[in-house]
């Protein structure tokens, strides 16, 4: 297949707000794809090449600009084995070598594939296509049931290997896929509650646990072989040895866990987040000990136990990792689950999850059965731009344009951002200085005393609440904004939407 008639459906798909549309322009695309095809179109639509990033960013992509061809001629394979070549291309010159190539490839291109290969290569699409559309377009175009299609994915943590069994196994293919140690599951996601009897209406009896201000892991061991995963499937095992060693002496042959993990200081309190994150980091700091806290078991010797009730998950939990767990309580009472909340906030933690104790685990999914409980009110936002400081700030980048995902495209492009507010509330010299650095990097153009950038970076902001503003496209403003810390753990892809903000300023729908 042509890249063209990739990036036909990615403009076509950009191009309307309808969810049934989107699919339908997928599944179409999908149908007609040769089997060697159908991974590698899927990772260029998700903006997730085979290769993964190959080493090009912004400041090397801008340098790159012929004229476009006038007829396609790129083939879906043709685009793999070039990024191949520029992944591997390495040392002395790469950056070098690596324009040429790119350049050569960008001249064979229509003005559809330059856009979608650039788009590719920065890790961002605005077509409002994302995993769960894609998923759905899946399941379309090989006939086979949607909740199948979505298991299959978050079982294998790959779409394209999903679409592969589905259009040339159907149903039976996906059905046949299990849980696998070692092979990381996507992990089950919450809602938020704004207090705990809210979240215990919901769920009814449930462990109400400690909400750590960490970073998730997936911890697969069998036998002496132990991987450590964090929420984005990224194996970091050779980064926390420390947890690989603790978990070997476990008492069980094989497991599957799911937790989170924590720096802490001299008291045993848990550090910033950004310490914790520095340890997953190449060169980050080996000299602080990272502790896990384990919430959840996914696996257990051989059996599968994501269908088990959380009350049977548990009770196995215990017998494995008792001196691992993280500190909770099961209660349909307010009372007692509000005490909880206090324990866990006397204790340096965010808050409380609260999970129904006949929830199954829903990998990649974000429902009702999870509900987590901070009582400080918080968004994962974009960042658009900042504004170049004034006085003590002069000469870094300070006042942040924020951003939250118009998914269908309600109030701007489908799929892209919508501004929400601006804050230089919260920062500290050290969070300006690294800032300052990190947006330059993503610079895309610059305005009277703003820089534009790529969005990347997802900051997570507290704030009390949000207003009605003409100002802003969504139509709301955030009130009293500052920032909490920056969000390396998550893409924009995982940002909070429009309508979540929305949601906050009381007596506005999603829709008005």
């Amino acid at each position: 297949m042509l890249l063209a008639d990739v990036a036909a459906t990615s403009r076509a798909v950009a191009s309307t707000r309808s969810r049934l549309a989107k699919v339908a322009a997928l599944a179409e695309l999908v149908r007609r794809l040769e089997p060697a095809e159908v991974a590698l179109a899927v990772g260029y639509l998700m903006a997730a090449p085979r290769q993964g990033r190959v080493g090009v960013g912004w400041s090397t992509l801008r340098t790159i600009d012929p004229s476009p061809a006038e007829q396609p001629s790129i083939t879906v394979g043709e685009l793999d084995a070039a990024l191949d070549v520029v992944a591997a291309t390495t040392g002395v010159g790469s950056i070098a070598r690596r324009t040429a190539i790119l350049g050569s490839l960008l001249a064979r291109a229509t003005a559809d594939e330059q856009l979608l290969i650039r788009s590719v290569l920065m890790g961002e699409l605005r077509q409002g296509a994302l995993d769960g559309v894609l998923a759905e377009a899946i399941a379309v175009a090989a006939d086979v049931p949607g909740d199948l299609a979505r298991r299959a994915y978050m079982l294998t943590g790959d779409l394209g290997q999903t679409a592969r069994l589905a259009l040339a196994g159907g149903s039976a293919a996906l059905a046949a896929v299990r849980l696998e140690v070692l092979r990381p599951v996507r992990p089950m996601l919450a809602s938020t509650a704004t207090s705990v009897r809210e979240a215990l209406a919901a769920t009814g009896l449930a462990s109400v646990e400690h909400k750590l201000d960490g970073a998730r892991i997936q911890v697969h061991c069998t036998g002496d072989e132990v991987r450590v995963f964090t929420r984005n499937l990224a194996d970091v095992t050779h980064r926390l040895a420390d947890v690989a060693d603790l978990v070997r002496e476990f008492p069980a042959r094989s497991f599957v866990l799911d937790g989170e993990s924590l720096t802490l200081d001299a008291d045993a309190r848990p550090r910033a987040f950004q310490d914790t994150m520095r340890r997953f980091g190449a060169d980050g700091p080996r000299d602080q000990v990272l502790r896990p806290y384990f919430f959840d078991i996914l696996e257990l010797d051989g059996a599968d136990l994501l269908d088990r009730p959380l009350a049977e998950r548990l009770a196995a939990l215990q017998r494995v990792a008792a001196t691992g767990r993280i500190p909770g309580t099961v209660t349909d009472d307010p009372t007692v689950g509000e005490q909880v909340l206090a324990d866990a906030l006397a204790a340096g933690h965010e808050g409380v999850m609260i999970k129904s104790i006949t929830s199954p685990y829903a990998a990649g999914r974000r429902g009702s059965a999870w509900q987590k409980v901070k009582p400080v009110r918080t968004l994962d936002l974009v960042v658009l731009a900042a504004e170049w400081g004034h006085g003590r700030r002069t000469g870094w980048l300070s006042n942040l344009h924020l951003g939250a995902r118009d998914v269908d495209g309600t109030y701007g492009e489908p799929g892209g951002l919508v501004m929400v507010g601006k804050t230089f509330k919260g920062l500290t010299d050290a969070l300006l200085t690294w800032q300052t650095k990190a947006l330059r990097q993503l610079e895309q153009r610059q305005t009277a005393g703003t820089v534009w950038v790529r969005p990347a970076l997802v900051v997570e902001i507290a704030l009390d609440g949000a207003q009605v503003s003409p100002r802003y496209p969504g139509g709301v403003a955030l009130r009293f904004a500052r920032v909490v810390r920056y969000r390396e753990d998550k893409t924009p892809a995982e940002a909070d939407t429009i309508e979540t903000v929305r949601a906050l300023r009381p007596g506005v729908s999603a829709a008005s």
